[in-house]
């Protein structure tokens, strides 16, 4: 082999050589003018990584607000899930030792801070003028 043949066949990315095709029968909400059906499992996945609205759009190759009309329920949902699995997982840290999440945790949940504010009037109080 030459040298410019070997450089070609590196750059070159790996085909598959005998590729299988199939179908499947997908069960989901069927939406948009194309009829496209997509699976609710999918959309609940997606919105419990925090996919954004236009990515799962994308995914899908549906317009955004036809997808939003459609899910919104299922998306968050899935947003939920995963916020209360997130703060399920900050609580056990904290409560095994984890002092930053402690600290965290109490500043954002019990309204905690640093520097206290005092809630005292902070009025000076008036002199008696009255000399008799």
């Amino acid at each position: 082999m030459s040298t410019e043949e070997n450089t070609t066949t590196e750059s070159t990315p790996y085909k598959v050589k005998n590729v299988k095709y199939g179908e499947q029968i997908v069960r989901g909400r069927v939406i948009g003018r194309n009829k496209t059906v997509i699976p609710e499992e999918q959309v609940l996945e997606l919105g419990r990584l925090h996919c954004t609205n236009k990515e799962m759009a994308e995914f899908f190759n549906v317009p955004v607000q036809t997808f939003v009309d459609n899910f919104r329920d299922i998306i968050t949902k899935g947003r939920l899930e995963t916020k209360q699995r997130l703060r399920a997982a900050q609580l056990k840290l904290a409560m095994n030792g984890d002092r930053s999440m402690l600290i965290w945790l109490g500043k954002n949940i019990l309204q905690q801070s640093d520097s206290p504010i005092n809630t005292d009037s902070s009025q000076v109080l008036p002199w008696n003028t009255d000399e008799s």
